[in-house]
This record gives structure tokens, sequence and C-alpha cells, in this order.
């Protein structure tokens, strides 16, 4: 292939020739040349064909690969490594990369120097990263599919996309399945992820120590948790579809100050092991954990084992205009403050409200209380479930509703909604999206 590279490259002007360049990831560290041909629109041009090794573009240029131009790794080290500013890279294909995420071996590396790179409609296959964006501000990465390798134990997969210390990308409309995490957001505040379409992965986005993002139309389908939102604070989360994730749909940890509205999450199952259940680790639609001072409305919970769990401090959040519908259990509630859900006279949409609206003006006259003590004897004590239904378990509900004194604080809905009026598009779109996968 060295040799056959070696002709291709005497055919060329060395202006031509000496943009892409061969990484010293093979036995010899001379850097050989890679051919290119300058189109007629300024444009750089990879012909097609099958480039073996690990290559690097240093110099600021536009570049797109004909069909049939593959770039193979030989299992080892990056694929391409971008390290001069404003390089974009299109339609290409990369295979084949290494596995070692200890050296954050990647299809394609963004180096902190390549400020305002693009990356678009490149199909990428291997078993570590995908596409590293290291600290690298102001990166495009759009319609790129990418796929993990499945003989890799998921936990030894790298991440499809990871943004490490990055400010201003926009990640959109990209497909990644089969890797660790879909997209991981590591200490990079101002990013935009929107239209992503991510399933088969651990976490669909992952967010850790990043601030003032928005995550904006997503769609994830069979993870085993569908956002996992922790440790960051200003967060605009609206728009996103989860369906048929596995334990959380949205997990919220340590979030604050931030806005989840109009999202959707449907059917969210309880995890396991080798197709046995886990104990605790029901399906929880949204999960929210020491998570204070937060909006949620407008959003869709439902079908799932759980609508939201709710624990550890998450108090003072306003939430008003949402739907829980059909959950097996709508509340979870361990803390020991009153919540009130409900905002300027309008609360949520509870499926199983069983209450009454005399005047028609849409607004149930009885308040909504999901959980009881008897609810919360039965969380601390599950084996207690045998007496669900004894008369032992009635007379303590009607002891709780004769005797108000001996209530539990927990989540109150004073003016539920009788009627369902969040209706999203998402589901569509998601599903258009995941047609034969």
């Amino acid at each position: 292939m060295r040799g056959f590279l070696s002709r291709l490259v005497s055919g060329f002007s060395l202006a031509q020739a000496s943009l892409l360049c061969l990484a010293a990831g093979y036995a010899s560290a001379t850097l050989q040349e890679l051919p290119m041909i300058q189109a007629t629109d300024g444009e750089w041009v990879l012909s097609e064909g099958v480039y073996e090794g690990n290559f690097a573009v240093s110099r600021s240029l536009h570049f797109r690969c004909l069909p049939g131009a593959v770039i193979n790794a030989g299992g080892q080290g990056h694929g391409l490594r971008l390290r001069a500013p404003d390089i974009t890279v299109r339609d290409c294909e990369i295979q084949n990369w290494g596995r070692n995420l200890t050296n954050l071996d990647a299809g394609i590396f963004i180096e902190r120097q390549a400020a305002g790179a693009v990356v678009e409609n490149v199909r990428l296959s291997g078993p570590g990263f995908g596409v590293w964006v290291d600290a690298t501000p102001n990166v495009t990465l759009r319609g790129n599919q990418i796929q993990g390798d499945v003989s890799v134990r998921s936990q030894d997969r790298g991440n499809g996309i990871h943004l490490f210390a990055v400010t201003g990308a926009l990640v959109e409309g990209n497909e990644v399945s089969q890797t660790r995490d879909g997209i991981y957001i590591d200490t990079s505040n101002n990013n935009t992820l929107a239209d992503n379409f991510l399933h088969d992965l651990r976490y669909g986005v992952h967010y850790m120590y990043s601030h003032d993002n928005a995550v904006l139309n997503n769609c994830t389908l069979r993870t085993r948790t569908g956002y996992a939102l922790m440790q960051s604070r200003n967060l605009t989360v609206e728009g996103n579809y989860s369906e048929q994730d596995q334990n959380y749909g949205i997990l919220m940890n340590y979030i604050t100050y931030s806005t989840l509205r109009n999202n959707q999450v449907v059917a969210v199952k309880q995890g396991g092991m080798a197709g046995v259940g886990v104990d605790g680790a029901e399906g929880k639609a949204l999960f929210v954990y020491n998570s204070p001072f937060n909006v949620f409305e407008r959003n869709r919970f439902e079908q799932s084992d759980i609508g939201v769990h709710l624990t550890a401090g998450s108090e003072d959040n306003l939430v008003g205009g949402n739907a829980f519908i059909h959950n097996r259990r709508q509340v979870k509630y361990v803390a020991t403050r009153l919540q009130e859900w409900s905002t300027n006279g309008k609360g949520n949409y509870w499926s199983d409200y069983l209450g009454w609206d005399r005047n028609a003006d849409g607004i149930g006259d009885v308040p909504y209380e999901p959980n009881d003590n008897v609810d919360r004897l039965l969380w601390t004590y599950p084996q207690a479930r045998l007496l669900m239904h004894s008369p032992s378990i009635d007379v303590l509900r009607w002891a709780q509703q004769a005797f108000p004194v001996v209530k539990s604080p927990g989540v109150r809905d004073s003016a539920p909604l009788m009627r369902n009026t969040v209706q999203h598009e998402a589901q569509t779109a998601c599903r258009k999206k995941g047609r034969g996968k």
C-alpha cells in the first residue's frame, strides 16, 4: 500500500500532495504523503481507494472524500487528526482505529488548535472514541454516522462523540449507536446538542460539570439511560424524546437553575442483568436527585414503572403543565417537606386523577396527592406488599384520611388539569429517524 501511495504522490505537485500527512503510527517514523487533488471549486478531494495508516491534516483547508475513499487506521491510534484552524472534512469513511482509551484513540481527534473545525457527513466505525474534541472552540459536528464495535464490551468502548473543555460547539443531526455513551460532555460550556439520534448505548447524552448548554430535539432509543445530566447548571433541555430506555429516561443529579420543557419520555423499563430484573431499578421516566431550583413544564412522562422519582433535597422546583400518563406509579417522593406542584393556579394532568370539575374551568376541584403513608411504608419495607389488599392496609388508608394530622409530607397538586393538553411531535420525528433500527 505504501508503494502504491508513493506512485500516486509522484503524479501531483508538492503543494497538492502535502496537505494530508501520515502520522508515525506504524513502525516507520517518516511521514508519508497522501494524494489530494485540488478541485475547481477550491476544495481538496481524496480519491477512491483504501488508505491505510494514521493521518493528520496540518493546514487550514476544506476537503471531501469521493465515494469509495476509506481511511483504515489498522487497529491502532487515531484515524485522522485535525491540527490547524478552519479545517472542514466531508463525506469520508474512517474505520478500524485503535481501542486504547487511555491514549484517547479516536476515529477523528480534533486538537485544541483546530478552532472552527467542521466534520460533516462522515461515517465512522471502530472500537475507541468516534470523535474526540480536545478543548477546541467553535467546532461543528453535523450529520455523521458513528458506530462502535459490538465485539468489545460496552464499558470498554469509547464514546461516540466526546467534548472535553469545549466551548461554542454545535453537534447536530448525528446518529450514534453501539458505542459506550452517545454524546459525552465534560467541563464544556455554551454548546448546543440538537436533532441527534442516539440508540443502543449506555447513556444517550451524558453531561458532567458543564454549564449553559442546550439539549434540543434529540432522540434516544434502547439506552440504559436516555439523558444523564450531572453536576451542571443553566441547562436548557427542550423537545427531546426517550423511548424504551432502561432505568431512566431523564436522570438529574445535582442539576440547578435549569429548564426542562416539551420533553417526552415513553416506556422506560426496569434494568436488569441477563434478563433478571434488579431490585430498586424500576424504570423511571424522570429521576431527580439533589436538584433544586429548576423548571419543569409541558413534559410528558408515560407508560413507565415510575413517572417521576424525587429525592435527596430536590425541592424548590417549579412544576406545572406536565402530563403523567399511565405510569404504574405516578410519583415516588422521598423527603420530608410538602412539595406544591402547581404554578399560577395551574397544575399538571394525571391520568389516574379521580376528582371532579363542577364549574367546568378545566381545573380539578380536589387536590391530587399521589403518595400517602401506605406508599411510604411500602418503600421502606418492600415485603409489606404481601399485605397490599388486606384489611390492615384499608384501615391505614382510612385512618390517614380521617385524621390528617398523621399524614406525611409529599407532593400535592392543588390545581390538577382535567384534560391532557401536552401533545408533542417528537415521537413521530424520532420514530422516523429510527425506522428500521
